[in-house]
């Protein structure tokens, strides 16, 4: 028998054209990210989303589509530095 195939996940930067607009309501965004070859602990490490940090608010969701899996992340901000947290 052989044997099942291990995914290929591969270091990626952020890129804009992933990210985008699922519902806007009273300065709340709710966001879409695709990322099928990544994994999700590399999109909710510290920093991915910098790149982003003009668009993403305190208290927005990212929902994340990775090659391993989906996830829903809360953004925070820490002046002008953008973390997220997975939500509990």
């Amino acid at each position: 028998m052989p044997a099942a195939e291990t995914p290929h996940f591969e270091a990626h930067n952020f890129e804009a054209a992933n990210l985008s607009v699922l519902a806007y309501a009273q300065g709340f965004t709710l966001w879409h990210y695709r990322a099928p070859g990544m994994r999700l602990g590399a999109v909710a490490a510290d920093g991915f989303l910098q790149d982003a940090a003009d668009m993403l608010a305190a208290g927005d969701m990212v929902l994340v589509s990775a090659g391993d899996g989906g996830r829903v992340l809360y953004v925070t901000r820490h002046g002008q530095k953008v973390a997220t947290a997975p939500l509990s």
